[in-house]
């Protein structure tokens, strides 16, 4: 039998509130997040994604906020497109897929962060594949180097909507310019320092 010598603690009531904190513990949101954040904290965000341009904007009140280069899905395997909301965030992930488990680390495919759509199995993440960006080379993801993709991270939150467009139209032209070089696949470095700046009319 244990002893406690803690004066007159009552031992069930202790050892429920040390479960309770591990509890607490383990749901600590800073690692994942999958409900949406107050409403009251920032306005809401709204990423649009052009396949032609292989860019990613976010827009907040209409404004560019940020923007990256970012790899698309291969011409077997293409990028969903359409509306969609961020249903989770989660950073150092661990990859599954058929039967494969690659813990966080430098050979995960999705990188340092993934933020989840609400189509199954589609999201936007990272990659240890950084030549990748700007191709057409995923099974189907948004992928952004790691660095860029910790920064898109910070800015989103689950509940923002995910735009990814299939073609050019005027609204996607007004957000990242002239259209990329279709023949080499490559597209001009976003750079999000002056971002705030920005209009969608000057990206």
């Amino acid at each position: 039998m244990t002893r406690h010598t803690m004066g007159e603690t009552n031992p069930t009531r202790a050892d429920g509130l040390f479960l309770t904190l591990i509890i607490l513990v383990l749901v600590n949101p800073l690692v994942a997040q999958t409900a949406p954040f107050s409403e009251t904290a920032r306005p809401p965000r709204r990423v649009v994604v052009s396949i032609p341009d292989r860019k990613l904007a976010v827009l907040e009140n209409g404004a560019v906020i940020a923007g990256f280069s970012i790899s698309v899905g291969a011409a077997d395997s293409p990028s969903p497109t359409g509306e969609f909301k961020i249903v989770s965030r989660v950073a150092h992930p661990t990859y599954y897929h058929s039967g494969t488990v690659i813990p966080p680390g430098q050979q995960n495919p999705v990188g340092t962060r993934w933020v989840g759509l609400n189509q199954k199995g589609y999201g936007i993440h990272g990659t240890n594949a950084p030549r990748s960006i700007g191709r057409a080379a995923s099974h189907g993801c948004i992928r952004l180097r790691n660095r860029d993709m910790e920064k898109l991270f910070g800015m989103l939150r689950v509940g923002d909507v995910v735009e990814i467009r299939g073609e050019r139209n005027q609204q996607v032209s007004e957000i990242f310019g002239e259209a990329a070089d279709a023949e080499s696949g490559t597209v001009a470095e976003v750079a999000p320092d002056n971002a705030a700046a920005r209009t969608p009319s000057s990206f």
